[in-house]
């Protein structure tokens, strides 16, 4: 039950930063993806960043249990559905996450799109064994650092924690030196809504 009421806090103390910082509307994301207004892709590579240096400095520093970490299969179906995903957060300006939390906010567009997204994962349900049969969900485990112990390859002999640290901190260093626009740069950025 604890786990549980932890989750509802965390999810709540998310959903609100998301709403703060804009990206339940989808009308900021639109602006970020036109390159018109980069205040939210600068936030987004920022919490990565900071996000992937604690995590991989927490796990050398024995702070973090890798047992919760999991290196998932690269397979041609995940970067077909990654397109997927792209393309329906152009679309609808909403990620499943921002989709979830503009809901909660009174959006009504925000149903709309949760509604599409379950009849998406509907779909791909009753399609699973065409998709498995097609050989798209099969691959192999792939890091881009090594890790200690692992069976599956990786691309660098480096540490996989040095290596989440220097893309975390590069993540960072782009938040920092990315201007606020790179198109439109004489007009005036609006305000928030």
């Amino acid at each position: 039950m604890t786990s549980i009421l932890l989750a509802l806090v965390i999810g709540a103390a998310f959903g609100a930063v998301l709403d703060r910082i804009g990206a339940t509307n989808p009308n900021w994301i639109g602006k970020m993806l036109s390159l018109t207004n980069l205040h939210l892709m600068k936030t987004i590579l920022l919490a990565i960043g900071t996000a992937s240096v604690l995590m991989f400095a927490g796990q050398m520093a024995g702070l973090v249990d890798v047992g919760h970490m999991s290196v998932k299969t690269a397979y041609a179906g995940v970067f077909i559905g990654g397109l997927m995903l792209g393309v329906g957060w152009a679309a609808s300006g909403y990620c499943p996450g921002t989709g979830v939390c503009a809901a909660a906010t009174g959006r009504k567009d925000a149903w709309f799109f949760i509604a599409g997204g379950l009849l998406g994962a509907a779909a791909y349900m009753v399609s699973y064994p065409m998709w498995k049969a097609a050989g798209l969900l099969e691959g192999d485990k792939l890091t881009l650092g090594a890790i200690p112990g692992a069976d599956y390859p990786a691309l660098t002999s480096i540490s996989g924690d040095i290596v989440g640290i220097v893309m975390g901190a590069m993540f960072i260093a782009v938040a920092f030196v990315l201007p606020e626009r790179l198109r439109g740069a004489g007009q005036a950025v609006a305000p928030a809504e």
